[in-house]
């Protein structure tokens, strides 16, 4: 593939695009600012939800992000929701009572993509003080359809906690996990980063084969397979988790060593 040059760049924001300072680099910018003076557009695919998005926008102006692991897609010029893919009330209803059975003090909390409400008990990590960020009763959390809800347990083990959500849940919805608390973020069923780039990448006529992205946690790991089993470059930051080192056809330095603006030079 020495002569492969993508149609689509498509990258995770934190830990990936984004240094620790939550900042993208010059040599970031630069590199992202002349593929799409080639005519190669930069898709962002992340957990983060669109109200956290304002300040990427404002650096990079437009373009298309995938947020809540999938479950919307943000016209990012605009700051307007494309299309959303939210679980159902029943669904959320039924995870919740069957989490709570088998570990009566897992938390929850719900994004809904403009706002964000949690149990009383449920600590915000980043969430403090923000802007349509509530305290409200699971009841409540669980009647209107949610673009994510978030399961977390302050004293199991990451992995213990994420096996059990995941045994619990089963085929009810999708499962996964982006930082090293045991929290899991859950998504309707089937709905994942690969999905939210399939439906990109569709409407602009091109396929993974066309795409290179760019990830380092378990909640990228669906999009590698989806590259990467269709063609594409699935490239694991130097940092990253072990599952996504072993599902990538590339490896690039860290995010603070600029490794997206490097991999991406070596491709001109």
């Amino acid at each position: 593939m020495s002569d492969w040059r993508p149609r689509l760049i498509a990258s995770d924001m934190d830990g990936t695009l984004l240094r620790s300072d939550e900042t993208l680099s010059e040599e970031t910018l630069a590199e992202l600012g002349s593929w799409r003076d080639a005519g190669v557009p930069l898709v962002l695919a992340t957990g983060r939800p669109p109200r956290w998005m304002q300040g990427i926008r404002e650096v990079l102006g437009a373009g298309t992000a995938i947020c809540c692991n999938g479950a919307v897609r943000l016209d990012l010029e605009q700051f307007t929701v494309l299309d959303e893919h939210g679980i159902s009330p029943a669904v959320l209803h039924k995870v919740t009572a069957g989490l709570r059975r088998h570990e009566p003090s897992v938390w929850f909390a719900v994004e809904y993509g403009d706002q964000f409400r949690h149990e009383p008990v449920y600590r915000p990590r980043w969430d403090l003080d923000a802007p349509g960020v509530e305290v409200a009763t699971l009841a409540e959390m669980v009647a209107r359809p949610a673009a994510k809800l978030l399961a977390r347990h302050e004293a199991m083990s990451r992995e213990d906690f994420l096996a059990l959500v995941e045994e619990v849940v089963g085929e009810l919805a999708t499962v996964t996990n982006s930082s090293s608390d045991a929290l899991a973020e859950i998504s309707a069923r089937g709905v994942t980063k690969a999905t939210g780039l399939a439906e990109v990448t569709r409407d602009l006529g091109l396929g993974p084969a066309d795409v290179v992205y760019f990830g380092d946690m378990p909640n990228d790991v669906a999009a590698f397979d989806w590259v990467r089993e269709g063609g594409g470059r699935a490239v694991a930051m130097a940092h990253a988790h072990p599952e996504v080192l072993a599902a990538a056809t590339d490896v690039t330095g860290t995010n603070d060593a600029d490794g997206v603006a490097e991999f991406l030079a070596g491709l001109h």
